[in-house]
């Protein structure tokens, strides 16, 4: 069975008007899964807020208190110049980390095989003490350090398909070698970090692992980086839980960036990710969705992603 996060709360993070990260890509999604009646058959996992302990996994007090003292009672403050806060978005961003959280329980539990998680705000450019790229807590990290503390998997592999690089989550565990970092994007782009020398620092070293993409890359050179340099990575490691940053901006029809995938290489991709599962980590897996601003090809390649999710083995 596979599980899937989601929740109308998480339209209330209004991020004004003509924002790419608005609202209406959940709604896409929603209505792609009742057309292809992927709906009925997802077991249904109803997120709740992530408490201040659970955000600390991560997330030093001071900013945590920061991003609270900075909500608005009306209209939308900026944390960066991508990133919005109105008034209920901290309420919408503790709800994306609980609801990515109550998954990770759901499939650690074995009350579902894997899972997806469609919230928002995004998460993988949030830094430890800093807002950015319209993130505010950085969903995925939180996830694994968790998985970890609460339920004792000693290593987790989060890979980041995103077409942005995740400079957040990247530095989060540039040091630890207990949680391995993968990275496909395009480069060069926004943020501007995530170059292939990027391997780690001390005792992580050669635990993080950037394949920078050259913008016009498709699904030729996708497939070609996950065969020739994800699947080894991913074998010496043997992960126990696998986290995947699942930003489908890589779309060919998405207007943040120049790559040009379909929505069948991201069900690939998906479907490699989780032989990869089955083969180390029991099945277990979550997606977690980041970017993504083409409303119809979002919806397609989500829907695509969770076709691949509800037929693993």
């Amino acid at each position: 069975m596979t599980g899937f996060v989601t929740d109308e709360r998480y339209l209330a993070h209004d991020t004004g008007t003509g924002h790419p990260e608005r609202p209406e890509r959940l709604q896409a999604i929603w209505q792609e899964l009742q057309q292809r009646s992927l709906w009925s058959r997802l077991y249904h996992i109803r997120p709740r807020i992530a408490t201040t302990e659970e955000l600390g996994l991560i997330h030093p007090p001071e900013y945590i208190r920061f991003v609270q003292r900075s909500v608005p009672r009306q209209g939308i403050v900026w944390l960066d110049p991508d990133t919005a806060l109105s008034p209920h978005s901290y309420e919408a961003a503790c709800l994306a980390v609980g609801g990515v959280l109550e998954a990770v329980d759901a499939v650690l539990s074995e009350r579902c095989h894997n899972a997806f998680c469609a919230i928002r705000p995004p998460g993988h450019h949030a830094e430890r003490n800093l807002a950015m790229g319209f993130c505010i807590f950085n969903n995925v990290a939180i996830a694994a350090r968790y998985a970890q503390s609460r339920h004792d998997i000693n290593r987790v592999l989060i890979l980041d398909w995103d077409v942005h690089h995740g400079n957040g989550t990247q530095h989060i565990f540039e040091e630890d070698p207990t949680v391995y970092y993968i990275s496909l994007h395009q480069y060069p782009l926004y943020p501007g970090t995530g170059r292939a020398e990027e391997r780690g620092r001390g005792a992580g070293e050669g635990f993080t692992l950037n394949v920078p993409l050259p913008p016009g890359s498709g699904d030729e050179e996708y497939c070609h980086a996950f065969q020739t340099q994800v699947a080894p990575a991913v074998a010496r490691f043997q992960p126990k839980l696998f986290l995947i940053s699942a930003g489908f901006d890589a779309h060919r029809d998405d207007p943040l960036a120049s790559q040009r995938l379909t929505e069948e290489t991201f069900r690939w991709m998906c479907q490699q990710t989780l032989q990869w599962a089955h083969q180390y980590a029991h099945g277990r897996c979550i997606a977690v969705l980041e970017g993504g601003y083409a409303l119809a090809a979002l919806a397609h390649s989500v829907a695509a992603c969770l076709e691949e999710l509800l037929s693993a083995p």
